[in-house]
């Protein structure tokens, strides 16, 4: 990669992003939710917000350290430059599918010769997300029909329990056998020439894997605690409840295809439809649990990405 070509996607990477948040955040996608729930901005205490905005720096906080110990058998990083790293890997997310690109950003705050290496390294980091997203999410189903009302019953139910099940054992699997996920990802045809950097996962032990997926554990605590902290206060969500909800807001969001322009009303309406409440307030949490958690560090991951010394050849 030449400097201009970086400098060219620096440039791209930031106009997008800033375009697409002015957008979501000005336009009439999502201004339904923030400006008819603004009457409710009133139970928003100043406590609730920046608890909320910690718990925001929390949750990266813990997903730069899971993609720090990631790095560690490919090349030591400080906390810091994962740190920023991770917030540049947001800012590119945000404009790709399910936030797929994610590890780009990332990836680009390693040396030239070790970027391919960490490219599969990330991958097995977001499975770890996903399972714990699965896992907790299908289990919230069951324990929780009750509470969480028609999105907990009937056929519906069923279809999401299911899935949430069968791809969660083969996300487990995959996971906890990273010397054949990598076999499995060089296998395509897209990928076959970097095979030689794909056996870097050979050298994930098991107390790795444990600890990379503990951390995520704990991250998924972290923005579950504070998206129904959020609607607790500002919904007037009984608090048990809310518990019990967000994990399958989550899993069907995570299930469900999103782009850049329907990802916000997708979160927005699913909240709706499982969290029992008012639904405007509930679709203004959710509009704003997404200003907090994704606006934010997008912006500056943007910024850190123009900002950032970033190697274009190898030593």
């Amino acid at each position: 990669m030449t400097r201009r070509t970086l400098q060219i996607i620096r440039w791209g990477v930031f106009t997008l992003a800033v375009a697409f948040l002015c957008a979501r955040v000005l336009g009439d996608g999502a201004e339904g939710p923030l400006r008819s729930g603004w009457s409710s901005i009133e139970l928003l205490s100043g406590p609730v917000l920046a608890g909320v905005s910690l718990l925001m720096l929390c949750n990266w906080g813990l997903e730069a350290r899971k993609w720090q110990a990631l790095m560690g058998p490919i090349q030591r990083l400080p906390f810091g430059r994962a740190f920023w790293a991770t917030l540049a890997g947001t800012s590119i997310g945000l404009i790709t599918p399910n936030r797929v690109g994610e590890f780009v950003g990332r990836v680009l705050f390693l040396d030239p010769e070790h970027r391919v290496e960490g490219s599969f390294a990330s991958l097995l980091g977001s499975i770890a997300q996903f399972v714990v997203t699965l896992l907790i999410g299908g289990l919230a189903l069951p324990f929780g029909q009750d509470l969480i009302g028609d999105a907990g019953s009937g056929w519906a139910w069923r279809i999401v329990a299911s899935s949430a099940f069968l791809i969660g054992c083969a996300a487990v699997l995959l996971y906890f056998s990273p010397k054949a996920f990598g076999r499995l990802m060089a296998g395509l045809p897209l990928l076959r020439r970097y095979e030689r950097h794909a056996r870097v996962l050979d050298t994930f032990d098991r107390s790795l894997l444990m600890r990379v997926f503990a951390i995520s554990a704990v991250r998924y605590a972290v923005f579950t605690l504070q998206f129904a902290w959020l609607l607790h206060a500002v919904a007037e969500v009984d608090f048990v409840h809310a518990l019990l909800a967000v994990p399958v807001v989550f899993l069907i969001t995570t299930l469900v295809p999103t782009t850049v322009l329907t990802e916000l009303g997708v979160r927005g309406s699913v909240a709706v439809f499982v969290v029992k409440g008012d639904p405007v307030p509930v679709a203004f949490c959710s509009a704003l649990i997404w200003i907090i958690n994704i606006v934010a560090p997008a912006l500056a991951g943007a910024v850190a990405l123009l900002l950032a010394r970033i190697r274009t050849r190898v030593a």
